[in-house]
Protein backbone atom coordinates (compact mmCIF):
# COMPACT_ATOMS: atom_id res chain seq x y z
CA UNK A 1 0.00 0.00 0.00
CA UNK A 2 2.89 2.39 0.66
CA UNK A 3 4.03 2.03 -2.95
CA UNK A 4 0.53 2.76 -4.26
CA UNK A 5 0.43 6.02 -2.32
CA UNK A 6 3.23 7.50 -4.44
CA UNK A 7 2.00 6.35 -7.83
CA UNK A 8 1.67 9.15 -10.41
CA UNK A 9 -1.78 10.71 -10.55
CA UNK A 10 -3.59 9.19 -13.54
CA UNK A 11 -7.27 9.58 -12.62
CA UNK A 12 -9.84 6.97 -11.75
CA UNK A 13 -10.43 3.66 -13.44
CA UNK A 14 -13.51 3.73 -15.63
CA UNK A 15 -13.43 7.53 -15.55
CA UNK A 16 -16.19 9.46 -17.32
CA UNK A 17 -13.93 12.48 -17.83
CA UNK A 18 -10.84 11.71 -19.90
CA UNK A 19 -8.17 14.07 -21.28
CA UNK A 20 -9.88 14.59 -24.67
CA UNK A 21 -13.49 13.49 -24.17
CA UNK A 22 -16.28 12.99 -21.68
CA UNK A 23 -17.73 9.47 -21.67
CA UNK A 24 -21.48 10.08 -21.69
CA UNK A 25 -22.48 6.42 -21.66
CA UNK A 26 -20.92 2.97 -21.97
CA UNK A 27 -21.71 -0.72 -21.52
CA UNK A 28 -25.46 -0.12 -21.83
CA UNK A 29 -27.34 -3.43 -21.68
CA UNK A 30 -30.62 -2.79 -23.49
CA UNK A 31 -33.23 -5.53 -23.10
CA UNK A 32 -36.61 -6.40 -24.53
CA UNK A 33 -38.88 -9.44 -24.31
CA UNK A 34 -36.40 -11.45 -26.41
CA UNK A 35 -33.31 -10.66 -24.30
CA UNK A 36 -30.39 -8.34 -24.98
CA UNK A 37 -31.14 -5.98 -27.86
CA UNK A 38 -27.46 -5.92 -28.86
CA UNK A 39 -27.58 -9.64 -29.62
CA UNK A 40 -29.51 -8.79 -32.78
CA UNK A 41 -26.41 -7.15 -34.20
CA UNK A 42 -23.43 -9.28 -33.28
CA UNK A 43 -21.36 -11.85 -35.16
CA UNK A 44 -23.71 -14.63 -34.14
CA UNK A 45 -26.71 -12.74 -35.53
CA UNK A 46 -25.06 -12.39 -38.94
CA UNK A 47 -24.12 -16.08 -38.97
CA UNK A 48 -27.74 -17.00 -38.13
CA UNK A 49 -29.00 -14.89 -41.04
CA UNK A 50 -26.50 -16.53 -43.36
CA UNK A 51 -27.68 -19.95 -42.21
CA UNK A 52 -31.29 -18.92 -42.78
CA UNK A 53 -30.76 -18.03 -46.43
CA UNK A 54 -28.63 -21.10 -46.98
CA UNK A 55 -31.46 -23.23 -45.60
CA UNK A 56 -33.91 -21.60 -48.03
CA UNK A 57 -31.74 -22.73 -50.95
CA UNK A 58 -31.03 -26.10 -49.38
CA UNK A 59 -34.74 -26.95 -49.53
CA UNK A 60 -34.28 -27.25 -53.29
CA UNK A 61 -31.06 -29.22 -52.86
CA UNK A 62 -28.73 -26.29 -53.54
CA UNK A 63 -26.17 -24.69 -51.20
CA UNK A 64 -23.57 -22.58 -53.00
CA UNK A 65 -21.35 -21.95 -49.96
CA UNK A 66 -20.30 -25.59 -49.35
CA UNK A 67 -18.53 -25.07 -45.98
CA UNK A 68 -20.29 -24.74 -42.65
CA UNK A 69 -20.93 -21.08 -41.83
CA UNK A 70 -18.68 -21.27 -38.74
CA UNK A 71 -15.77 -22.36 -40.96
CA UNK A 72 -16.09 -19.49 -43.44
CA UNK A 73 -13.54 -16.75 -42.80
CA UNK A 74 -14.16 -13.07 -43.52
CA UNK A 75 -11.73 -13.32 -46.44
CA UNK A 76 -13.61 -16.26 -47.94
CA UNK A 77 -16.94 -14.48 -47.60
CA UNK A 78 -15.52 -11.33 -49.18
CA UNK A 79 -14.14 -13.39 -52.07
CA UNK A 80 -17.51 -15.04 -52.60
CA UNK A 81 -19.20 -11.63 -52.60
CA UNK A 82 -16.82 -10.51 -55.35
CA UNK A 83 -16.37 -13.67 -57.39
CA UNK A 84 -19.01 -16.19 -56.30
CA UNK A 85 -21.83 -17.45 -58.47
CA UNK A 86 -25.12 -15.47 -58.39
CA UNK A 87 -26.75 -17.76 -55.83
CA UNK A 88 -23.84 -17.40 -53.39
CA UNK A 89 -23.88 -13.64 -53.84
CA UNK A 90 -27.65 -13.66 -53.35
CA UNK A 91 -27.30 -15.52 -50.04
CA UNK A 92 -24.70 -13.03 -48.83
CA UNK A 93 -26.79 -10.04 -49.86
CA UNK A 94 -29.78 -11.52 -48.08
CA UNK A 95 -27.76 -11.84 -44.88
CA UNK A 96 -26.33 -8.32 -45.27
CA UNK A 97 -29.77 -6.82 -45.79
CA UNK A 98 -31.22 -8.67 -42.82
CA UNK A 99 -28.34 -7.69 -40.59
CA UNK A 100 -28.54 -4.04 -41.65
CA UNK A 101 -32.22 -3.99 -40.76
CA UNK A 102 -31.56 -5.40 -37.29
CA UNK A 103 -28.55 -3.11 -36.75
CA UNK A 104 -30.64 -0.09 -37.69
CA UNK A 105 -33.27 -1.13 -35.14
CA UNK A 106 -30.60 -1.45 -32.45
CA UNK A 107 -29.20 1.99 -33.26
CA UNK A 108 -32.70 3.49 -33.10
CA UNK A 109 -32.96 2.17 -29.54
CA UNK A 110 -29.60 3.63 -28.58
CA UNK A 111 -30.42 7.03 -30.09
CA UNK A 112 -33.49 7.30 -27.83
CA UNK A 113 -31.32 7.03 -24.70
CA UNK A 114 -30.46 10.22 -22.85
CA UNK A 115 -26.75 9.43 -23.05
CA UNK A 116 -26.94 8.97 -26.85
CA UNK A 117 -29.09 11.93 -27.88
CA UNK A 118 -27.68 14.21 -30.56
CA UNK A 119 -25.09 11.66 -31.64
CA UNK A 120 -23.67 12.86 -34.95
CA UNK A 121 -21.40 9.96 -35.90
CA UNK A 122 -21.05 6.33 -34.87
CA UNK A 123 -17.82 4.44 -35.37
CA UNK A 124 -18.43 0.72 -35.93
CA UNK A 125 -15.63 -1.45 -34.60
CA UNK A 126 -15.05 -5.07 -33.73
CA UNK A 127 -14.00 -7.83 -36.09
CA UNK A 128 -17.16 -7.63 -38.21
CA UNK A 129 -16.21 -4.15 -39.43
CA UNK A 130 -12.91 -5.36 -40.89
CA UNK A 131 -14.19 -7.14 -44.01
CA UNK A 132 -15.95 -5.89 -47.12
CA UNK A 133 -19.20 -7.53 -46.07
CA UNK A 134 -19.15 -5.69 -42.76
CA UNK A 135 -18.47 -2.36 -44.46
CA UNK A 136 -21.37 -2.88 -46.89
CA UNK A 137 -23.66 -3.75 -43.97
CA UNK A 138 -22.57 -0.55 -42.20
CA UNK A 139 -23.29 1.55 -45.29
CA UNK A 140 -26.69 -0.10 -45.77
CA UNK A 141 -27.56 0.50 -42.11
CA UNK A 142 -26.82 4.22 -42.43
CA UNK A 143 -29.05 4.39 -45.50
CA UNK A 144 -31.93 2.74 -43.63
CA UNK A 145 -31.55 5.15 -40.73
CA UNK A 146 -31.52 8.20 -42.99
CA UNK A 147 -34.60 6.93 -44.81
CA UNK A 148 -36.24 6.92 -41.38
CA UNK A 149 -35.19 10.52 -40.71
CA UNK A 150 -32.31 9.66 -38.37
CA UNK A 151 -29.35 11.79 -39.44
CA UNK A 152 -26.35 9.94 -38.06
CA UNK A 153 -23.20 9.00 -39.95
CA UNK A 154 -21.83 5.45 -39.64
CA UNK A 155 -18.15 4.81 -40.37
CA UNK A 156 -15.99 1.68 -40.01
CA UNK A 157 -13.26 2.03 -37.44
CA UNK A 158 -10.09 3.48 -38.97
CA UNK A 159 -7.49 1.13 -37.47
CA UNK A 160 -7.58 -2.64 -37.62
CA UNK A 161 -9.94 -3.61 -34.75
CA UNK A 162 -7.21 -5.64 -33.04
CA UNK A 163 -4.91 -2.62 -33.00
CA UNK A 164 -7.61 -0.07 -32.17
CA UNK A 165 -8.10 -1.75 -28.79
CA UNK A 166 -4.45 -1.02 -28.00
CA UNK A 167 -4.12 2.40 -29.65
CA UNK A 168 -7.06 3.79 -27.71
CA UNK A 169 -5.18 3.28 -24.44
CA UNK A 170 -3.07 6.33 -25.33
CA UNK A 171 -6.12 8.50 -24.62
CA UNK A 172 -6.44 7.10 -21.10
CA UNK A 173 -3.03 8.54 -20.27
CA UNK A 174 -2.45 11.89 -18.51
CA UNK A 175 -0.50 14.68 -20.22
CA UNK A 176 2.72 13.99 -18.34
CA UNK A 177 3.06 10.73 -20.28
CA UNK A 178 3.80 12.63 -23.49
CA UNK A 179 6.52 14.90 -22.12
CA UNK A 180 9.43 12.48 -21.76
CA UNK A 181 8.30 9.21 -23.33
CA UNK A 182 7.72 7.93 -26.84
CA UNK A 183 5.68 4.78 -26.17
CA UNK A 184 3.50 2.97 -23.66
CA UNK A 185 2.06 -0.45 -22.88
CA UNK A 186 -1.52 -1.34 -23.73
CA UNK A 187 -3.70 -4.40 -23.11
CA UNK A 188 -6.95 -5.51 -24.75
CA UNK A 189 -8.77 -8.27 -22.86
CA UNK A 190 -11.59 -10.17 -24.55
CA UNK A 191 -13.66 -13.25 -24.00
CA UNK A 192 -11.47 -15.27 -26.37
CA UNK A 193 -8.10 -13.47 -26.56
CA UNK A 194 -5.78 -11.29 -24.53
CA UNK A 195 -3.60 -8.95 -26.58
CA UNK A 196 -0.77 -6.84 -25.19
CA UNK A 197 1.34 -4.39 -27.14
CA UNK A 198 3.75 -1.47 -27.22
CA UNK A 199 2.12 1.61 -28.73
CA UNK A 200 4.45 4.22 -30.25
CA UNK A 201 3.23 7.82 -29.97
CA UNK A 202 4.98 9.32 -33.04
CA UNK A 203 4.41 12.82 -31.69
CA UNK A 204 7.06 14.36 -33.93
CA UNK A 205 5.02 13.25 -36.93
CA UNK A 206 1.70 14.31 -35.40
CA UNK A 207 1.36 16.14 -32.06
CA UNK A 208 -2.39 15.42 -32.15
CA UNK A 209 -1.63 11.68 -31.77
CA UNK A 210 -3.14 10.85 -35.16
CA UNK A 211 -0.05 8.81 -36.14
CA UNK A 212 0.00 6.53 -33.11
CA UNK A 213 0.74 2.93 -34.08
CA UNK A 214 1.29 -0.49 -32.56
CA UNK A 215 5.02 -1.28 -32.62
CA UNK A 216 4.92 -4.86 -31.30
CA UNK A 217 2.13 -6.98 -29.87
CA UNK A 218 1.56 -10.43 -28.45
CA UNK A 219 -1.66 -12.43 -28.62
CA UNK A 220 -2.79 -15.24 -26.35
CA UNK A 221 -5.97 -17.15 -27.19
CA UNK A 222 -6.91 -18.00 -23.62
CA UNK A 223 -10.17 -19.66 -24.69
CA UNK A 224 -8.12 -22.59 -26.00
CA UNK A 225 -6.20 -23.05 -22.74
CA UNK A 226 -9.11 -22.46 -20.33
CA UNK A 227 -6.89 -21.05 -17.55
CA UNK A 228 -7.95 -20.08 -14.06
CA UNK A 229 -8.17 -16.36 -13.38
CA UNK A 230 -4.84 -16.13 -11.56
CA UNK A 231 -3.16 -18.13 -14.33
CA UNK A 232 -4.54 -15.68 -16.90
CA UNK A 233 -3.15 -12.73 -14.93
CA UNK A 234 0.26 -14.43 -14.64
CA UNK A 235 0.32 -15.03 -18.39
CA UNK A 236 -0.60 -11.38 -19.04
CA UNK A 237 2.18 -10.20 -16.73
CA UNK A 238 4.66 -12.43 -18.59
CA UNK A 239 3.53 -10.93 -21.91
CA UNK A 240 4.02 -7.40 -20.59
CA UNK A 241 7.43 -8.19 -19.13
CA UNK A 242 8.56 -9.62 -22.47
CA UNK A 243 7.38 -6.46 -24.25
CA UNK A 244 9.23 -4.27 -21.76
CA UNK A 245 12.44 -6.17 -22.47
CA UNK A 246 11.96 -5.76 -26.22
CA UNK A 247 11.28 -2.05 -25.86
CA UNK A 248 14.39 -1.60 -23.69
CA UNK A 249 16.49 -3.46 -26.24
CA UNK A 250 15.33 -1.05 -28.94
CA UNK A 251 15.89 1.92 -26.59
CA UNK A 252 12.29 3.04 -26.68
CA UNK A 253 11.42 5.52 -23.93
CA UNK A 254 8.62 3.44 -22.51
CA UNK A 255 6.30 5.34 -20.17
CA UNK A 256 5.59 3.92 -16.71
CA UNK A 257 1.97 3.48 -17.71
CA UNK A 258 -0.23 0.52 -18.71
CA UNK A 259 -3.66 1.15 -20.23
CA UNK A 260 -6.08 -1.77 -20.18
CA UNK A 261 -9.39 -2.33 -21.95
CA UNK A 262 -11.63 -5.01 -20.46
CA UNK A 263 -15.28 -6.02 -20.86
CA UNK A 264 -17.71 -4.77 -18.25
CA UNK A 265 -18.58 -1.79 -16.11
CA UNK A 266 -15.43 -0.56 -14.39
CA UNK A 267 -15.53 0.84 -10.85
CA UNK A 268 -13.41 3.80 -9.77
CA UNK A 269 -11.21 1.52 -7.65
CA UNK A 270 -10.49 -0.82 -10.57
CA UNK A 271 -13.03 -3.53 -9.71
CA UNK A 272 -15.31 -4.90 -12.45
CA UNK A 273 -18.96 -4.53 -11.50
CA UNK A 274 -20.58 -6.61 -14.25
CA UNK A 275 -20.10 -7.73 -17.84
CA UNK A 276 -16.96 -9.87 -17.46
CA UNK A 277 -18.75 -13.22 -17.47
CA UNK A 278 -16.88 -14.46 -20.57
CA UNK A 279 -13.43 -14.03 -18.99
CA UNK A 280 -11.62 -16.99 -17.39
CA UNK A 281 -12.68 -17.29 -13.77
CA UNK A 282 -14.53 -14.74 -11.63
CA UNK A 283 -13.27 -11.27 -12.59
CA UNK A 284 -16.24 -9.60 -10.88
CA UNK A 285 -15.25 -10.67 -7.38
CA UNK A 286 -14.89 -7.79 -4.91
CA UNK A 287 -11.61 -9.39 -3.81
CA UNK A 288 -10.10 -9.18 -7.30
CA UNK A 289 -8.52 -6.01 -8.64
CA UNK A 290 -6.73 -6.37 -11.97
CA UNK A 291 -4.91 -2.99 -11.96
CA UNK A 292 -3.54 -3.69 -8.50
CA UNK A 293 -2.37 -7.17 -9.55
CA UNK A 294 -0.53 -5.71 -12.56
CA UNK A 295 1.03 -2.86 -10.58
CA UNK A 296 2.23 -5.27 -7.89
CA UNK A 297 3.74 -7.64 -10.48
CA UNK A 298 5.36 -4.79 -12.48
CA UNK A 299 5.99 -2.12 -9.83
CA UNK A 300 8.40 -0.09 -11.99
CA UNK A 301 9.09 0.62 -15.65
CA UNK A 302 12.39 2.34 -16.47
CA UNK A 303 12.89 3.08 -12.74
CA UNK A 304 9.55 4.87 -12.34
CA UNK A 305 6.51 3.58 -10.44
CA UNK A 306 4.01 1.97 -12.76
CA UNK A 307 0.60 3.57 -13.21
CA UNK A 308 -2.20 1.30 -14.44
CA UNK A 309 -5.57 2.48 -15.76
CA UNK A 310 -8.47 0.13 -16.53
CA UNK A 311 -11.50 1.02 -18.66
CA UNK A 312 -14.18 -0.72 -20.66
CA UNK A 313 -12.92 -2.31 -23.88
CA UNK A 314 -15.46 -0.59 -26.17
CA UNK A 315 -14.51 2.76 -24.63
CA UNK A 316 -10.82 2.09 -25.30
CA UNK A 317 -11.44 0.92 -28.86
CA UNK A 318 -13.52 4.02 -29.49
CA UNK A 319 -10.80 6.28 -28.08
CA UNK A 320 -8.54 5.26 -30.97
CA UNK A 321 -10.72 7.58 -33.10
CA UNK A 322 -10.27 10.69 -30.93
CA UNK A 323 -7.90 12.57 -33.32
CA UNK A 324 -10.32 12.06 -36.21
CA UNK A 325 -13.52 13.18 -34.46
CA UNK A 326 -12.72 16.85 -33.93
CA UNK A 327 -15.26 17.94 -36.56
CA UNK A 328 -18.21 16.67 -34.48
CA UNK A 329 -19.23 17.22 -30.87
CA UNK A 330 -21.08 14.02 -29.94
CA UNK A 331 -20.04 10.65 -31.31
CA UNK A 332 -20.19 7.01 -30.33
CA UNK A 333 -18.75 3.58 -30.95
CA UNK A 334 -20.48 0.22 -31.41
CA UNK A 335 -18.21 -2.83 -31.49
CA UNK A 336 -19.63 -5.88 -33.22
CA UNK A 337 -18.16 -9.06 -31.82
CA UNK A 338 -19.43 -11.81 -29.53
CA UNK A 339 -21.69 -9.09 -28.11
CA UNK A 340 -22.29 -5.45 -28.99
CA UNK A 341 -19.95 -3.13 -27.10
CA UNK A 342 -21.02 0.49 -26.88
CA UNK A 343 -19.83 3.90 -25.74
CA UNK A 344 -20.83 7.52 -26.43
CA UNK A 345 -18.44 10.47 -26.19
CA UNK A 346 -18.56 14.26 -26.19
CA UNK A 347 -15.42 16.09 -27.24
CA UNK A 348 -13.93 18.39 -24.64
CA UNK A 349 -12.88 21.88 -25.63
CA UNK A 350 -9.11 22.45 -25.66
CA UNK A 351 -9.40 24.78 -22.67
CA UNK A 352 -11.94 22.65 -20.79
Amino acid sequence: MAEQAVLPSVGAHGALRLPAVDVDSYNVELRDEDGFVGDRANKGAFAALLDHWRAVLAESGDDPLEKDTADLSKKELDRLLKEGDPKAVGVLHGAIEGFAGEFAQVIRRFMKLKGWRDTERIVVGGGFSEGRIGKIAIGRTELLLKADGIEVELVPIRHHPDEAGLIGAVHLAPSWIFEAHDSLLAVDIGGTNIRAGVVVLNQKKAPDLSKVEVWKSDLWRHADDKPKRDEAVERLVAMLEALIRRADKEDLKLAPFIGIGCPGTIEENGAIDRGAQNLPGNWESSRFNLPRCIAEAIPKIRNHETAVVLHNDAVVQGLSEVPFMRDVTHWGVLTIGTGLGNARFSNRADDD
